[in-house]
């Protein structure tokens, strides 16, 4: 098997892990990183062989791109106590616990070594936390947060861990030089993301076609962040705010084709890449065995013991750090998430997974120090990093089902269909008021009265297709009986389309068809079935 074909099966993997994961009950991410360790066991199955600075850029930027998409500006500004404590305080407080601790274990690792193992540990990776607590059903709140910590935990981590290579390889190191790169990082990341996301949504109005909108918006995450890096921002930081920025700019709500296009395309870019960095963190099974040969027992204690510090300081941090929450919670902050209770607080502890932007940073440990020596315990760094993820995304992630249904924590569904009430309300007004106007800004004479009527039910039944509990018992009855109706006439226009569609396709293969007229003529079709 060649590193193609290795590719391959990582893709297919990715697709049938998430049925598969559905069914059994486990996370997909979980899931893939168990099939990359049975493929690194299997003789025929080749190590792989990509270059360590090439993951950052290549996996990273879709995943929190995609991640953005489902959040909001506001919704992180609203939370920004909880990921400061998480996402900055937390990822500093476990650099150092596991630096400490690194140094102190292992002999001879320099301080600026262990330091720099601490920070590449530090954060909890955000496509494992959100994918797996999104399939959980977990309380909003508590998704909220943890995709927050999870997109800006990186930016910290990923500074400290380049200050401490920095020291590490070249012996010197300065406090205040550190913060200045890390405000000058941020400063510089943030300016670059909201230039570039200002600059993505002109272009996308200019382009007006979806496929070239989609287009673009694929390459917008990787620009930004090469940029940033490039001009010694943080890369990770600027794809955030490119995202947030075309989050909430850059969303017409007439762009039906753009939105459902967009939309698709972005779940099938974060299936496939995130099904294959996870099964590439399984595959670093090869390293770690070839690493750890007649010396298992000491390398299994020092993964122990560091997988010990980061999981024991989660618990230690969040539990003062929630009941902080919930006393600096004002009445003002009502859009903020916090975890309401000991069991939510458990369940966040124990959502703390590490994964791809731990394993990329492992490997981007330099080989060399300035001077031409080896980078001190380099190996053993890897197989720590290595030991950290294994034990924390894999015992985590298949036990954190079992600890959910255990603790009882459950999502508030009648929060959620109470908002989804609001909005069909909302919506329902929305369209009577529009009808109302053209009404009164037309002459009431090229509006029949029957016509203007059956307009005004159809401005109603909109909110009663979104929440069909606005209404009592009997009038909801009577609106089920005309769904009935109208989902019977809509499918038996769907049979006519269907119908309809085949017939065009096979003149597509007919001699002297036009296979662009064709084709036109099915996309109209095919619009006019999602109506």
């Amino acid at each position: 098997m060649d590193q193609l074909a290795l590719l391959f099966a990582l893709l297919f993997g990715a697709l049938v892990c998430v049925p598969l994961g559905d069914r059994l009950g486990l996370p997909s991410p979980v899931l893939m990183t168990l099939i990359g360790i049975v493929l690194a066991l299997l003789p025929f199955v080749p190590n792989v062989d990509i270059p360590p600075e090439l993951i950052l850029p290549v996996v990273l930027p879709p995943l929190l791109y995609a991640s953005v998409q489902r959040t909001s500006w506001r919704q992180f500004a609203a939370n920004k106590r909880p990921i400061f404590l998480l996402a900055v305080a937390l990822v500093f407080v476990t650099t150092a616990a596991v630096g400490v601790t690194a140094h102190a274990m292992v002999p001879g690792l320099p301080l600026a070594a262990a330091i720099a193992l601490g920070a590449l540990v530090a954060p909890p990776d955000p496509v494992a936390a959100t994918a797996v607590a999104g399939k959980l059903g977990l309380p909003r709140r508590l998704v909220s947060i943890l995709e927050g910590e999870g997109l800006f935990n990186d930016v910290t981590a990923i500074v400290l861990y380049h200050v401490a290579i920095a020291a590490a390889v070249s012996g010197t190191f300065s406090l205040p030089r550190a913060a200045l790169d890390l405000v000058l990082s941020a400063v510089v990341a943030v300016g670059i993301g909201l230039a570039l996301g200002w600059a993505a949504n002109r272009l996308m109005a200019l382009l007006g076609d979806p496929t070239l909108q989609v287009g673009l918006s694929l390459l917008v995450p990787f620009a930004s962040y090469v940029m940033a890096e490039e001009l010694h921002g943080s890369g990770v930081l600027a794809v955030l705010t490119t995202a947030l920025f075309l989050a909430e700019y850059a969303l017409d709500a007439d762009d039906v084709l753009a939105r459902l296009a967009g939309n698709t395309f972005w779940e099938v870019v974060d299936t496939l890449v995130t099904g294959v960095a996870f099964g590439l963190i399984g595959l670093e099974l090869h390293n770690a065995v070839r690493t750890a040969e007649g010396r298992w027992i000491e390398l299994l204690g020092w993964a122990g013991g560091t997988v010990g510090v980061v999981v024991v300081v989660r618990l230690v941090w969040l539990l003062p750090a929630s009941w902080l929450t919930k006393r600096l919670h004002a009445r003002r902050d009502v859009d903020e998430d916090i975890p309401t209770s000991l069991r939510e607080t458990v369940v966040m502890w124990w959502s703390g997974m590490r994964g791809v932007a731990s394993v990329a940073l492992a490997l981007a440990v330099p080989l060399t120090m300035d001077d031409g020596a080896p980078f001190p315990d380099r190996d053993e760094i890897v197989f720590i990093a290595f030991g950290v993820i294994m034990g924390t995304l894999v015992v985590q992630g298949l036990t954190l089902p079992w600890l959910v249904r255990r603790l009882g924590v459950r999502a508030d569904e009648e929060q959620g269909r109470a908002y989804r009430r609001t909005l069909a309300l909302r919506a329902a007004k929305a369209a009577r008021h529009r009808l109302k106007e053209i009404e009164d800004s037309t002459d009431i004479e090229d509006i029949p009265e029957d016509l203007s009527e059956q307009l005004l039910r159809r401005a109603y039944e909109i909110g009663l297709r979104i929440s069909p509990d606005l209404v009592d018992e009997e009038r909801l009855a009577a609106q089920k009986s005309r769904v009935r109706r109208v989902r019977r006439a809509r499918h038996i226009q769907n049979e006519m389309l269907s119908a309809a569609r085949h017939a065009v396709l096979a003149a597509r293969s007919e001699p002297g068809a036009d296979p662009e007229i064709v084709d036109n003529v099915l996309r109209h079709l095919d619009v006019r079935s999602l109506r």
